[in-house]
C-alpha cells in the first residue's frame, strides 16, 4: 500500500498529556476513546503514539484489498507495511497503528492495532518500504464495534494527535452479540469467516458443537467452482482440522498445497501464503458422533467425491 497523500494542513498536535474536551464537543469523539484506553496500558499509550489509516476496498485492483473477504490478518498486514519510502522521512512513524475500514461514504469501522516493530531495511526497495507490523491488543475490545466519522476520505492515513483528527466523532459502538451456531445443515463459512470462527469467542456455540463430532466436509473455490471433499475422525473432529486450515489455508493436502505454492510463486511482492484460500467456502456433507469408526467416515468421504465427481474435475487426488 503506497501511501501518496500527505497529513491535512490542518493537523496540527494537540497535547496529549491531559486531553481536554472543549464544552462545543457534545459527543464522544475518537480522541477520547484513544486517550481513555491508552491511560489503562502500562506504560500509557498516548495520542502521539497513535497512527490512524483508514482502508478503503479496490475491487479489481492489483493491489489493495478488494472486498470484505480480504479482511483477514495475514492480507490487511501485507498491504498496511508496504509503505511509500518518502512517507516517514521527516519522522519515524508512531508505534501503534489504529486500522479503520471504510463503512459507508464517511463511517469507518475498527479493524484492529498493529505494533510497529520499525522498518526492515533489507526488504527496501526503490518504490517501497516496508514495516514490521504485529497485531496488538491495543482497543481488541473494541474491533468491529467502534464506527467513527472520518471527515476527509481523500486523506486516510493521520496522526491521532493532531487536532482533527482527534475530535473526529464516534458514530457507534455496537454490542458484541454472540454468534449462535445455525445447526451443521447451515453451516457455510467464507475463509476469512472460518478464521474468525476458530478463534473469537463470539463464536463459542460453533466452537462446542464443532469440537464434538466427525464429518465429511466440502470446501469449494467459490472463484472456479472447483471442490475438495474432505474428513475429520478419530480423535480430530471438524474443528480441529479446521483450525488447521484456518492456520495455512491447505490443512496438508495435496491440491490445495499446490495451490498455496503456485500463489505463492504468482503473488506480487507482500502477498501471504494464504491468498489461495481467499474465496474459499467450507461447509459440511455429513456428521458422526464421536464413538463412529473411522472407516465409516472414511467410507462416506469416498461416497462424496463419487457423488461430486470432485477426483475428476475437483481438488481430490485420491
Amino acid at each position: 500500500m503506497a501511501l501518496h497523500e500527505s497529513l491535512a494542513l490542518d493537523d496540527v498536535p494537540v497535547e496529549t498529556a491531559a486531553f481536554a474536551v472543549p464544552a462545543s464537543w457534545l459527543s464522544l469523539t475518537i480522541g477520547h476513546v484513544l486517550t481513555g484506553v491508552g491511560a489503562d496500558h502500562d506504560p500509557p499509550i498516548r495520542l502521539d503514539d497513535i497512527l490512524v489509516i483508514r482502508h478503503a476496498f479496490k475491487p479489481g485492483g492489483h493491489r489493495g484489498l478488494q472486498g470484505p473477504d480480504d479482511l483477514t490478518e495475514k492480507l490487511v498486514t501485507a498491504y498496511t507495511r508496504e509503505q511509500s519510502p518518502d512517507r516517514f522521512r521527516t519522522a519515524p512513524p508512531p508505534r501503534y497503528w489504529v486500522i479503520l475500514v471504510a463503512d459507508g461514504a464517511r463511517r469507518s469501522r475498527l479493524w484492529g492495532t498493529f505494533e510497529n516493530h520499525g522498518e526492515v531495511v533489507e526488504e527496501r526497495t526503490e518504490a517501497y518500504s516496508y514495516f514490521d507490523l504485529r497485531r496488538s491488543s491495543f482497543l481488541a475490545p473494541l474491533k468491529d464495534r467502534l464506527v467513527v466519522e472520518w471527515d476527509n476520505p481523500r486523506v486516510w492515513l493521520r496522526r491521532a494527535d493532531s487536532s482533527r483528527t482527534a475530535a473526529m466523532p464516534v458514530l457507534e459502538i455496537a454490542d458484541r452479540d454472540t454468534v449462535p451456531f445455525p445447526g451443521f445443515d447451515n453451516v457455510r463459512l467464507t475463509y476469512p469467516k472460518l478464521c474468525e470462527m476458530v478463534e473469537d469467542h463470539r463464536y463459542a456455540d460453533w466452537q462446542a458443537a464443532l469440537s464434538e463430532v466427525q464429518g465429511v466436509y466440502l470446501i469449494t473455490d467459490s472463484a472456479n467452482g472447483k471442490q475438495y471433499v474432505g474428513k475429520a475422525d478419530g480423535a480430530e473432529r471438524i474443528l480441529g482440522r479446521w483450525r488447521d486450515y484456518a492456520r495455512n489455508g491447505h490443512g496438508g493436502n495435496v491440491a490445495l498445497r499446490e495451490l498455496a505454492a503456485a500463489s505463492r510463486v504468482a503473488g506480487s511482492r507482500g502477498g501471504t501464503t494464504t491468498d489461495h484460500a481467499r474465496h474459499f467456502v467450507f461447509s459440511i456433507l455429513r456428521v458422526f458422533g464421536p464413538s463412529t469408526s473411522s472407516t465409516e467416515v472414511a467410507a462416506a468421504e469416498s461416497h462424496y467425491k463419487r457423488a461430486l465427481m470432485t477426483r475428476e474435475f475437483g481438488l481430490n487426488r485420491n
